[in-house]
C-alpha cells in the first residue's frame, strides 16, 4: 500500500466514525450557535497530542461567551503543526443555552492530515450532562507535517477576565 493509502485510509475511517457519532449524538438537536477556536501549535507524540485552545461562542439571542481549554487526541499522532483554527456548529436539545453553558468535557472522534496545509475534522459530544454536540461546520486549518486519527477529548473552561 502506498504512503498516501496508509495515511488517508485511517483518516477517512476516523472522519466516517466522527460523522456517525455526531449524527447519533445530536439526532433531535437544533443548532444554537457557533464555536470558533484558535488552536496553539503542537507536537504529536505517537500515542497522544494536546493543543491549547482559545474560543468564542456566538449566538443570536445572547452575548458572546469566551472559553479556554485543551483538545487532546489519543491514537495515531505523529508530527508537528503550527497554529490553526477549528469551527464547530453547537447543537443542543433546547433552542437557547445560558451563559457559560459550553464549559465541560467532550469526547468523540477526529482525523487530521497536514502536509504543508492541513485538513481535518472533530465531531464531539459532551458538555452539560452530555447534552451538547459539536459538529464541524468547516474543516480545521493548520500548517505543518502531521497525521492524527483517534479518539478526541475537549475540555472547555470559561475564559478568565474581561473579554472583547
Amino acid at each position: 500500500m502506498s504512503f498516501q493509502g496508509r495515511v488517508l485510509k485511517p483518516a477517512i475511517l476516523a472522519l466516517s466514525a466522527a460523522a456517525m457519532l455526531a449524527a447519533a449524538g445530536t439526532a433531535k438537536a437544533a443548532q444554537v450557535g457557533l464555536l470558533e477556536c484558535n488552536v496553539a501549535p503542537s507536537v504529536g507524540l505517537i500515542i497522544t497530542s494536546s493543543k491549547a485552545l482559545a474560543c468564542r461562542f456566538t449566538r443570536t439571542y445572547a452575548p458572546t461567551d469566551y472559553y479556554v481549554g485543551t483538545i487532546t487526541n489519543f491514537g495515531l499522532s505523529i508530527g508537528a503543526t503550527g497554529a490553526g483554527r477549528i469551527v464547530w456548529g453547537v447543537f443542543a436539545a433546547t433552542h437557547e443555552l445560558g451563559h457559560r453553558a459550553l464549559a465541560g468535557h467532550y469526547a468523540g472522534a477526529s482525523a487530521n492530515v497536514t502536509l504543508g496545509l492541513g485538513l481535518g475534522a472533530n465531531a464531539l459530544v459532551g458538555g452539560n450532562r452530555h447534552s451538547l454536540g459539536l459538529q464541524p461546520l468547516s474543516v480545521n486549518t493548520q500548517t505543518g507535517v502531521d497525521i492524527t486519527a483517534g479518539i478526541t477529548g475537549l475540555t472547555l473552561y470559561p475564559a478568565p477576565g474581561p473579554q472583547h
